[in-house]
């Protein structure tokens, strides 16, 4: 598959990439040079929202607003102005946690990870919990904890959520009730072997495959809906966060990557850390639902 540079963004920590249909455009973040993008496909456009602090995850809303997940808590941000209001506290101490991740089901319902990653250097990690958050129903923690999550994504029909457990080299499927936002019945899906990176963003395609960037090992993998290995895709860059599927037809992949904690030497030899990508995959996504309700 020919992979294609189509923004050299120079990005901290690219993440989150969303196709939003009714505007041919492709929303994402930057988590440590904080902001939300806009990338339109069509003429090369981009637009950016700049953000007070770390941002693990966003969905979009009705109102011309968006959701974002800042370390200081949930925000409303209002796409015309830049003003930001608080929805909901942080479910965690600040210092030592930020969000990381974040995926709305087809309802709306918005799933949003934690990551330790604290302020001052610590000695040893924690788990932090696995949240949802509706506008009406406000945030709810879930029965599940990690160091960092990643990897949210549905199949076709909604009934299984796939999630990583990152540092553990595991993705994880769920049995997901659609209607209540539950899960139940957790297995081990796949998990990565120590050498080939750690298990990242994620998307999903109508064959029942799995589409997962392996950050530090410079690979996009696709799975089987039986776990198995399907291939490997070689990118140019070392770190590649996350993919989502875009265009009219879904089968455009956009991956965003990373040049965070890279050296000198390591950004001479990857020109293209922190860029966005594309391939046509060949396949066909399953959309993913960008509005929060």
């Amino acid at each position: 598959m020919t992979i294609e540079m189509v923004l050299d963004a120079h990005a901290t920590i690219g993440e989150s990439p969303t196709w939003v249909a009714k505007e041919n455009a492709l929303y994402w973040i930057d988590v440590k040079a904080p902001a939300l993008h806009r990338y339109l496909p069509a003429d090369g456009a981009t637009r950016t929202w700049a953000l007070t602090s770390d941002v693990g995850g966003f969905a979009l809303m009705e109102d011309n607003n968006a959701l974002v997940a800042l370390r200081e808590g949930l925000f409303r941000l209002d796409l015309g102005t830049n003003a930001i209001h608080k929805l909901a506290p942080p479910p965690f101490d600040p210092a030592l946690f930020r969000f990381n991740e974040g995926a709305c089901d087809a309802k709306g319902r918005f799933w949003v990870g934690v990551m330790f990653d604290p302020l001052k250097r610590s000695a040893s990690g924690q788990p932090g919990r696995l949240h949802s958050f509706t506008l009406d129903g406000g945030l709810r923690s879930e029965p599940d904890a990690a160091e960092l999550h990643n990897g949210m994504a549905w199949n076709a029909d909604g009934t299984t959520f796939f999630l990583s457990h990152s540092y553990a080299r595991e993705i994880l499927a769920f049995d997901y009730d659609m209607e209540g936002g539950r899960l139940s019945n957790r297995r081990v899906f796949a998990t990565i072997p120590e050498g080939f990176g750690i298990p990242d963003g994620a998307a999903t395609d109508t064959d029942g495959g799995y589409w997962c960037a392996l950050h530090g090992g410079g690979k996009l993998r696709r799975f089987n809906a039986d776990g198995s290995v399907d291939r490997d895709t070689q990118l140019p860059v070392n770190q590649p966060t996350m993919c989502t599927f875009a265009g009219v037809d879904l089968s455009t992949l956009y991956i965003t990557s990373a040049s965070d904690k890279m050296s000198d030497t390591e950004k001479t030899r990857q020109p293209l850390a922190g860029a966005l990508f594309s391939l046509v995959s060949g396949r066909r996504g399953i959309p993913r639902q960008p509005f929060v309700r």
